[in-house]
């Protein structure tokens, strides 16, 4: 689960977003098994529960990687250029990109998120706080293709993708979107990315099922969001949150579960459901530290330092093109 994956979703309100969310609902619906991308998770209520989920006490993730930033500031410092550009693939809100703004002697920050609006409300933000720091906000989908802006073409390029959204990705995605990174900043880029790391199973468990329910609310809400922008008539209380770990892919996976036999509709396609049948919502890849450096060897990058917490719960890893 992550914020970054809110860009992928598209703008709330365009005909073009919600004609294409329909298409990725009825055909993920019609898989078997069913299926629904988790970029639309995050619509403005999904954003609100992701937020109260990153402050549960179960979920260890983003308190873990902001604590590596923040203590290993200087490590991650002494290793890349100064006066370089940070590139923020998939930018939400800056607070993990504060602290290396704060820590580190970059020439300008560049934010790649597809909602130009909450970008730009966000560099505002910045500008009041690092005077002297150049902001080059970029609309644009961070899975693809983009160009950087003319203004840091001749500095140093140090990318930066925190969250563990890359355990989001397939590993195939995941390739392909390092690949497209590499492509984007160039030759001798460094990138910084935040990894989750295999740990104990009642730890994942738990943080993917907390004790509040915020999470369930959260996998539900895809449903809720299909009703109110799409027309569909799920009933969401006939659906449960479910989340494992997939011991043999090393991934959480999140499913909403039919109670009951039951039929919805979504522009004018019934849907049927067994008891038990299930939409599978997310997948969330955990890596060893040896997985990830073959994944990103094999993507082209060279995998240069590595930091963790005292647990080693979580990961940020320093690459270099």
């Amino acid at each position: 689960m992550n914020l970054h994956a809110a860009a992928l979703a598209g703008a709330p309100g365009s005909n073009e977003s919600t004609r294409e969310f329909a298409s990725d609902a009825i055909t993920g619906l019609s898989h078997h098994p069913k299926q629904l991308p988790p970029k639309y998770f995050y619509d403005a209520v999904g954003s609100e529960l992701f937020e109260q989920i990153t402050r549960l006490p179960e979920y260890y993730p983003t308190r873990t990687e902001l604590g590596i930033l923040r203590d290993r500031s200087a490590e991650i410092a002494s290793i890349i250029p100064t006066h370089a550009a940070l590139v923020e693939f998939g930018a939400g809100a800056p607070t993990k990109a504060r602290l290396l703004l704060a820590a580190c002697e970059f020439a300008a920050y560049v934010p790649v998120d597809i909602s130009g609006d909450f970008l730009n409300a966000q560099a505002r933000g910045l500008r009041k706080d690092f005077p002297h720091l150049k902001i080059y906000p970029v609309t644009a989908d961070f899975t693809a293709p983009f160009i950087l802006p003319d203004q840091v073409a001749a500095m140093p390029k140090v990318g930066f993708f925190p969250g563990s959204t890359l355990g989001n990705f397939e590993p195939h995605e995941a390739c392909r979107f390092l690949r497209g990174a590499r492509n984007i900043l160039g030759e001798g880029a460094y990138m910084l990315i935040g990894v989750d790391l295999e740990k104990n199973e009642r730890t994942l468990y738990d943080a993917y099922n907390d004790a509040a329910g915020v999470t369930a609310r959260f996998n539900l809400n895809i449903l809720a969001r299909v009703n109110r922008e799409l027309g569909g008539n799920f009933d969401l209380s006939a659906f449960a949150h479910r989340a494992i770990y997939n011991r043999d892919q090393h991934r959480i996976e999140m499913y909403l579960v039919s109670k009951k036999p039951q039929t919805a509709r979504l522009h004018g396609r019934s849907f049927f459901f067994r008891t038990g049948e299930s939409i599978h919502t997310e997948s969330s890849y955990k890596y060893s530290t040896d997985r990830f450096n073959a994944l990103a060897k094999g993507s082209g990058w060279t995998p240069i330092a590595a930091w963790t917490d005292p647990e080693r719960m979580f990961s940020v890893h320093a690459l270099i093109s």
